[in-house]
């Protein structure tokens, strides 16, 4: 890709961006079910503590679970404890509601495994400070499990932007069976990092919640979501630039705005997209189904070797887009038009479907 650009009267020689959609798919909007023998959501609950490891109790360090005593400087001090641990700890937050504030937990560790077991509810205050309630920093071979919930209490304050879990430069996680309620802005958020999966998860919030996307990520590799259901005011998944080698497998996403990839183009230096797998996922209520979006007058974007595969969509508004004319609030400034050539290949759908009617492009070229 050239980055040498010249303009040519109105429009630009050369692409400074580039989408290869590669849609491998059959869509199917008139709600049909799964056949036999896809695979489920097995139950999920308590994990016991790695074998020969340590278990740090949050209770032994002060926190009380009656939904009142702020535990956060207790967690605090048994994630400390867990991190300089010599054998694989386990940080457990039992049965009960507790309360908790803005929380960091950081690395790296000496222990070669730390696993944070939420049996309970953890709840957050109505007010935070920053813009994350729990940061999970430079930390390597994380699980989080044990079936319980993160009630970031939402609905009174969505409009104050606070994240409920960010993972920044966390490598190989496991994050299985626990459930994020109501967030009061994104719910998980991955910058940086390699190898993170997340299976067996529930993400819930109001379909008029603002701006509660329920996993985006940025810059980060080998991500996978499995069996998983997402409901949501916004995006279901999220997709920034800079990842590579995502697999969305089983996915329920509704109500929301889909799963969408960008926006890209809006700042300088940002990294390809590449290596998407969307694969067995059902859309139900949601504004739009598949999505990719980038902005018609700004930087240089890449976003290619990306796949959706049988996906099935109810009631779906928009299925289809692809939009390179991405200019919400009005704030593009360029009447520039910046030409980005798509291909689209290797589409199968349902016979029934007119294929027209569904897929929507916007800002592309009549070549």
């Amino acid at each position: 890709m050239n980055k040498n650009m010249k303009p040519s009267g109105t429009l630009m020689e050369t692409f400074p961006a580039m989408f290869l959609l590669v849609l491998v798919a059959s869509f199917n909007m008139v709600g049909a079910q799964r056949g036999a023998g896809q695979p489920g959501m097995p139950a999920t609950g308590p994990a016991p503590a790695a074998a020969g490891g340590c278990l740090f109790d949050v209770t032994k360090y002060g926190a009380v679970g009656d939904e009142k005593t702020d535990m956060s400087a207790a967690l605090v001090k048994a994630w400390a404890d867990a991190c300089a641990s010599t054998t694989p700890a386990t940080i457990v937050v039992p049965t009960g509601t507790f309360l908790c504030g803005r929380t960091d937990l950081k690395g790296p560790c000496k222990a070669p495994e730390i696993t944070f077991q939420v049996q309970g509810t953890i709840s957050a205050p109505a007010d935070i400070s920053g813009d994350t309630w729990f940061l999970f920093d430079n930390v390597n071979n994380l699980n989080i499990n044990g079936g319980g919930t993160f009630d970031g209490k939402g609905p009174a304050v969505w409009q104050t932007k606070k994240q409920t879990l960010r993972f920044n430069y966390v490598s190989n996680a496991f994050v299985q069976g626990i459930t994020s309620k109501d967030s009061k802005n994104f719910h998980f958020i991955i910058i940086g990092g390699k190898n993170l999966t997340f299976s067996q998860i529930t993400i819930t919030a109001a379909g008029d919640s603002p701006n509660t996307d329920g996993i985006h990520m940025g810059r980060a590799s080998q991500i996978s979501i499995l069996d998983s259901n997402i409901g949501t005011g916004d995006d279901c998944i999220s997709v920034g630039d800079g990842i590579s080698d995502l697999t969305v497998t089983n996915v329920t996403c509704g109500p929301g705005h889909g799963i969408a990839i960008g926006s890209l183009g809006m700042y300088k230096n940002e990294s390809p997209v590449k290596g998407i797998h969307v694969k067995n996922c059902t859309l139900t209520n949601t504004l739009n189904g598949l999505r990719i979006k980038s902005w018609p007058d700004r930087e240089v974007c890449d976003a290619s070797d990306i796949h959706f595969d049988d996906i099935i969509m109810n009631n779906v508004s928009f299925p289809i887009i692809v939009d390179q004319d991405y200019c919400p609030w009005n704030t593009c400034k360029n009447t520039v038009r910046i030409v980005k050539p798509v291909t689209c290949y290797c589409v199968v759908y349902d016979p029934r479907l007119n294929i027209s009617q569904h897929l929507e492009l916007l800002g592309l070229t009549d070549s």
